[in-house]
Formats: C-alpha cells, sequence, structure tokens
C-alpha cells in the first residue's frame, strides 16, 4: 500500500536533447509533471508511492501510465480524460543546465481533474498513506484547482501528512498578484513545505533564510520548512531549530526533475524516520544529505524521471564520497 501519494499534474516534458551546427534543437519525450516526479523518486528509493491526476486517452497519456506502473507507483487514481489531450511542457536547456518551459496546455488532461475524482481515489487506499503531496502547477486551472485543495482538505481530516510544493511558472499564472493568492492558499494546510530560493523571495518578500522561514512558519504553523539552493545544497526550519546542508559537486547535464527527487527523498526518508513527531534537527540534516545526494546524481543524466536514481546508487555514491 502506499505511503506517499502525490496529486497533480502528469504530463509530457518535451526537452531539449542537443542542437547542432545548424542551430536546429532536438527533443525527446519524457514523463513528467512534478507530482508524478515525485512519486517516482519515491518509488525508485523504496517507499511505496501512488499518483492521482489525469491524462488523455492518447499516445502520451499512455506512455506516462506504463512509465509509471513500470517504476513501481499504484495508478489506481490516474484518470483518462476522453475530450483532452495529455499536456505538453517544452523545456529548453541552457549552457549551463538550467531550465525553461513553455507549456502547451489547451486546456490539457491534467487539469480536468474533478474533485470527486481526486477524493475517491484518496479515499480507496485501504491503509491511510503518511503523507499527501502535491504542487502549485495544479492549482492554475479549475477544476485541477478545486481537486487538489479537495483532496487536501479530506487528507487533513483523515490525519494524513500534507506535503506541498509552491514550484511557480509564471507562463501558467494570468498575472503574479493571483499567482501569490492562489499559492499561499494551501500553505496553513501543509505539514512540509519545499521550495526553492526564488520562491521564498516571491512568497515573503526576503532572500534571507533565516527570516524567509521563520515568517512562513510564524504565519502559517509549518513544522517543516525546506529550502533547495541548487548547487548550495538545502536550508532548513524545524520549529526553532535551523540548518544548512551542502551539496555534492558533480557535472551538470539538465537540472530537470533534480527538485522533484530531492523532495521524493526527502518524503521517503521521513516515512522511514516514521514522520515528524520524534524528528530531530540531528536526524532531519542526514536525511537532507541523503536527498541532496540523490537530486545530485539527478542532475548528472538529462531527463526527469529517466535521470532519478534508485536506493542503491545513492547508498553506493554515498558511501564511496565519504
Amino acid at each position: 500500500m502506499p505511503e506517499i501519494v502525490t496529486v497533480g499534474e502528469a504530463l509530457i516534458d518535451l526537452t531539449q536533447t542537443e542542437e547542432d551546427e545548424k542551430h536546429i534543437r532536438r527533443y525527446a519525450a519524457f514523463p513528467g509533471g512534478a507530482p508524478a516526479n515525485v512519486a517516482v523518486a519515491a518509488a525508485r528509493l523504496g517507499a511505496g508511492a501512488a499518483f492521482i491526476g489525469k491524462v488523455g486517452r492518447d499516445a502520451f497519456g499512455a506512455s506516462i501510465r506504463e512509465t509509471l506502473c513500470r517504476n513501481g507507483v499504484d495508478v489506481a487514481g490516474l484518470y483518462e480524460s476522453e475530450h483532452d489531450l495529455t499536456t505538453l511542457a517544452v523545456v529548453s536547456i541552457d549552457a549551463g543546465g538550467e531550465r525553461s518551459f513553455a507549456f502547451y496546455r489547451t486546456p490539457g488532461a491534467d487539469t480536468q481533474l474533478t474533485p470527486e475524482e481526486a477524493v475517491l481515489a484518496l479515499e480507496a487506499y485501504e491503509k491511510r498513506p503518511m503523507f499527501l503531496h502535491f504542487g502549485s502547477v495544479s492549482l492554475t486551472a479549475e477544476p485541477a484547482r478545486s481537486a487538489t485543495l479537495a483532496a487536501a482538505g479530506r487528507a487533513r481530516e483523515l490525519g494524513i501528512l500534507l506535503s506541498y510544493d509552491p514550484n511557480y511558472r509564471p507562463s501558467l499564472w494570468p498575472d503574479e498578484e493571483i499567482a501569490l493568492v492562489r499559492m499561499r492558499e494551501p500553505l496553513s494546510l501543509c505539514h512540509v513545505l519545499k521550495l526553492a530560493e526564488e520562491e521564498l523571495e516571491l512568497l515573503t518578500g526576503t532572500w534571507d533564510l533565516e527570516k524567509g522561514t521563520r515568517s512562513l512558519q510564524e504565519v502559517y504553523k509549518i513544522p517543516l520548512i525546506v529550502v533547495t539552493l541548487g548547487a548550495g545544497g538545502s536550508f532548513f526550519r524545524l520549529g526553532d531549530d535551523t540548518g544548512r546542508v551542502s551539496s555534492q559537486t558533480v557535472q551538470v547535464a539538465d537540472t530537470n526533475g533534480a527538485g522533484d527527487t530531492f523532495l521524493g527523498a526527502l518524503l521517503s526518508r521521513l516515512v522511514l524516520a516514521g514522520g515528524l513527531e520524534e524528528l530531530t534537527a540531528e536526524k532531519l540534516t542526514e536525511i537532507l544529505n541523503f536527498a541532496n545526494h540523490a537530486a545530485a546524481l539527478t542532475c548528472t543524466r538529462p531527463g526527469a524521471i529517466p535521470a532519478m536514481p534508485t536506493l542503491s546508487e545513492v547508498l553506493s555514491w554515498k558511501e564511496t564520497a565519504r
């Protein structure tokens, strides 16, 4: 049975793989979408994982379903839209491996998940999962926005811990003001908040890690906040305790999926730790070191899901890196 359930978008990342001498770019179709990526990352790292979402009744949708199944993710909650195609995200990579996104979503099957479908899928698991995870991309359009919030609200009623990633994609929002309102809406629900540095600044108005995370904790009462810092590792706030965990130096091929791998690794280790009740700063530092290693390994390979490491790969690399 799943210990970690993710809800939200599953889509195809049309990811740039090369550019030839005539400046013609070539792209590969990788199944992705942040919540789907997190589910795969957690499953590869040893946790029971499931995904709730919607894809088109098309070849891309079939590819997503097959990929999730092949990676051990429960897809009982993966619905098919009869009328809308699977969403595409064109991912271009710059010389430093950083990404830019363009979404083809008119409206896109991922946006058509309904509240009834999401709650039904969550309630169908025989054993209560420890975590329900979601991101802010599914908050950009209806009915997926209502579906995500309905699932989150029902999870709170069932005693499930909520994990939230406010992954900001400007092109999916009408404007920044609306984005901020909707991205902040679930903050009071969540137990684990993972965000990037630029999202911390967006939500709090400061780049200061100590001040920004303290303001989020004070206003929204979030037990655990983790900020990813790219090559700089990660920063955490667990109650009054804060700390910074360094990352590993690697040759970057593609950063796509690194944050999702980090989050899947974090949640999988929190499951092993029994949740948040007995979590200490010392134990969390160990967990984040593991998550940093997993994310760094992902950066060494192209694509999101295809690049995600297995548990044995992370443990082996951690051992040789000592």
